[in-house]
């Protein structure tokens, strides 16, 4: 049956749209997925960092089923809606920005980081945005600007939108301290755009795409004294990193001196279904014009209605605390695994990626990384790689999973590290 549903996917689909697995899913619980001929997977991706709360959480099932009762949509700058404005004002006193903050809803992240920097421009009245190498901001011709990896994402997509730079994001492991990301920025600083010119600085407090590379504390530090210094705006996008995935609901609360001014999140806000959102400092959010910000979609009912119900779920069920403790155990079976070619594991919570190297050249292997995650496949569990080079496996399994389901995956990735 998969085999004969993949031959239709290849005539009725164009082949730009890449697809990692030959099964396909027909149900799915907590951190289980089914296929057509009925055989069981263990998902360690959670749709890629969207299901913090697991396959069809109950309370989210029920939150949607009653939304669906009442009505489906009405586009909110018609016809407002009361939710609306429960899950903005449960944000604001949330998200880690200084002072008041105000919140606006769309529909994917790559919405979010283009609202952010419509916002961004609006309030600064300059045109300059500066991202990082290894970024990964979404596939639209502005976040592809800005997103810091040229395969598969940029090529043959040109030309992109201007007044867009790039600096070195602090990866001590391929030689880049923080020292050398800041003489970055104050080389494009000299040779690119000046300071004067430049709206926002985004950044990723965990690099999602390339390869759940941390950003130190000194440097998210210096970020926020550059963006003070030169009056620009510091955006930090929590897309992957948010909701409790690095055991705090997001990444930014583990830099409490720099608070940026604005934050991107989307994936597991929804717990399955599409809502992004855009929240930053009060006076920064109300600079664009009435009309400037929204679509027909943002903030859709149904996506609402899961989006508060995750918020319950995350504090009932003590997510970020259940974070830390799954990502340590994690962590300890792969650096316990004896591995040669794992080279690095980095973690914060259940953000957790593992660098392969080639043992004999030294140079990252991409071709390890597959090898490991296919064997990994074949017996049931689904992992995904990242990185700059495709040589890291990341492990986004739902906070949810259960204890017996969680170390049974353990015991098969160290069987498969060992072999």
């Amino acid at each position: 049956m998969n085999s004969e549903v993949q031959q239709r996917r290849l005539a009725a689909t164009p082949r730009g749209v890449g697809v990692m697995c030959d099964f396909y899913a027909v149900r799915a619980e907590n951190a289980t997925l089914w296929d057509h001929q009925g055989r069981e997977y263990t998902d360690f991706t959670a749709g890629i960092a969207v299901l913090n709360t697991g396959h069809r959480h109950p309370k989210l099932v029920e939150a949607v089923r009653s939304q669906l009762e009442c009505f489906t949509h009405t586009a909110f700058q018609v016809i407002p809606y009361e939710n609306y404005l429960l899950l903005a004002e449960r944000l604001n006193k949330l998200v880690p920005v200084a002072g008041p903050a105000k919140t606006t809803f769309f529909s994917t992240g790559a919405e979010a980081v283009e609202n952010a920097v419509k916002i961004a421009r609006a309030a600064t009245g300059r045109p300059g945005v500066i991202a990082f190498t290894g970024a990964f901001h979404g596939r639209t011709l502005m976040t592809m600007s800005l997103t810091g990896k040229v395969a598969p994402y940029k090529t043959g997509f040109g030309p992109f939108p201007g007044s867009v730079f790039h600096a070195r994001y602090p990866n001590e492991l391929h030689g880049y301290s923080v020292d050398d990301a800041m003489e970055s920025l104050e080389t494009l600083f000299r040779c690119d755009i000046s300071p004067q010119e430049v709206a926002a600085i985004i950044f990723e407090p965990i690099q999602g795409e390339g390869g759940f590379n941390i950003a130190p504390a000194g440097f998210v530090s210096q970020l926020r004294q550059l963006c003070d210094q030169h009056g620009i705006l510091l955006i930090a996008d929590e897309i992957q990193t948010g909701f409790a995935r690095t055991g705090r609901l997001f990444a930014s609360d583990y830099y409490p001196d720099a608070k940026p001014d604005l934050i991107t999140m989307a994936k597991s806000l929804g717990g399955g279904l599409p809502i992004s959102a855009v929240s930053g400092r009060a006076e920064v959010m109300d600079a664009p014009l009435p009309g400037g910000l929204g679509g027909t979609y943002a903030g859709n009912p149904l996506a609402i209605a899961s989006s508060l119900a995750v918020l319950e779920v995350i504090e009932e069920e003590r997510l970020c605390e259940r974070a830390l403790r799954l990502g340590a155990e994690l962590v300890e079976t792969l650096n316990g695994s004896g591995n040669p070619a794992l080279v690095e594991v980095r973690a914060r919570g259940s953000m957790v990626a593992a660098e392969f190297n080639d043992p004999a050249s030294g140079k990252p292997s991409a071709e390890i990384a597959k090898a490991i995650q296919q064997k990994a496949l074949a017996q049931g569990l689904i992992l995904l790689t990242c990185g700059v080079h495709g040589n890291v496996i990341r492990f986004l399994y739902p906070l949810t999973i259960p204890d017996a389901q969680f170390k049974k995956a353990l015991a098969l990735l160290s069987e498969l590290l060992r072999d």
